[in-house]
């Protein structure tokens, strides 16, 4: 069975030479894919009969919503502009901040090798570090409130824009960049007017897209005390007041969707 599926075949050519043809590494593909879900499903305690007997328990919290609990909603607009103040202000920032840290981890830039592998590691640690552990860690330091949830979506926005934009500069055509060197410009002068163009409507957009995303990282920074109307979130289902959860959940929901409009909008004109 094994000679089969994985040894390579013998083909004869038109011109009467025999070569080896490769065996489709499908079969093993698949066969790694089986054992990794059973494996999944072993460590997960994963069980198809209780999902499919209790899916409906989650329309259940959805009835307790209604009717809303529409009183509350004058003290949701100054939750919900700091959620999105905090979240402009981080991704601002960290998409600044991305730039020069994406030109450090470019190895066709930067020729020292330690400066780019250190930037591409402090890059790799910022992005698998949660957003919601690097607000919890910011609250210690900065207190309670929203310093704690821009800090936290300005570290992960630096990491998730630099990661991008410098395998951007990475597959740039450095062309204009060694053209513009050989005419006596320097690094940062060539990189000015021959890479930046490449790259730029990508980095904005991207940028956009983070920014879009952070709006609803930073709904849940509340709950480790980062402010915005996560605060109010977490607190509201803590006292099981579904119908005020609903009332947040639709102002949020709003809120995110002409957010990602206006973005898309832009995103487009870039394109």
């Amino acid at each position: 069975m094994y000679d089969k599926i994985f040894r390579p075949k013998i083909v004869t050519l038109s011109n009467g030479k025999t070569v080896l043809e490769k065996r489709s590494r499908v079969p093993f593909i698949l066969i790694l894919l089986t054992l990794a879900i059973i494996i999944s499903v072993e460590f997960t305690n994963f069980n198809l009969i209780v999902l499919l007997n209790r899916w409906q328990e989650f329309f259940v919290i959805v009835g307790e919503m209604f009717p809303p609990k529409w009183e509350i909603l004058p003290g949701l607009w100054q939750p919900l502009m700091d959620t999105i103040k905090m979240s402009l202000l981080g991704s601002i920032g960290g998409s600044i901040v991305a730039m020069p840290s994406a030109v450090l981890a470019s190895s066709n830039i930067v020729k020292n090798k330690v400066i780019v592998t250190l930037s591409k590691i402090i890059l790799s640690v910022l992005r698998t570090l949660p957003t919601l552990v690097s607000a919890l860690i910011a609250t210690f330091i900065f207190g309670l409130g929203t310093m704690a949830g821009t800090v936290a979506i300005f570290l992960f926005t630096v990491a998730y824009v630099g990661k991008l934009l410098y395998e951007q500069i990475e597959n740039a055509d450095m062309g204009p960049f060694e053209a513009m060197e050989s005419l006596g410009m320097t690094r940062i002068q060539s990189f000015r007017y021959a890479i930046i163009p490449q790259v730029l409507p990508n980095y904005i957009s991207t940028s956009l897209f983070c920014f879009e995303g952070n709006i609803r990282y930073a709904a849940i920074l509340g709950y480790v005390g980062a402010g915005g109307i996560g605060l109010l979130l977490n607190e509201r289902l803590g006292w099981r007041d579904y119908s005020s959860v609903g009332v947040i959940l639709l102002s949020l929901i709003i809120t995110v969707y002409i957010i990602e409009n206006i973005s898309e909008h832009f995103r487009k004109k870039l394109t």
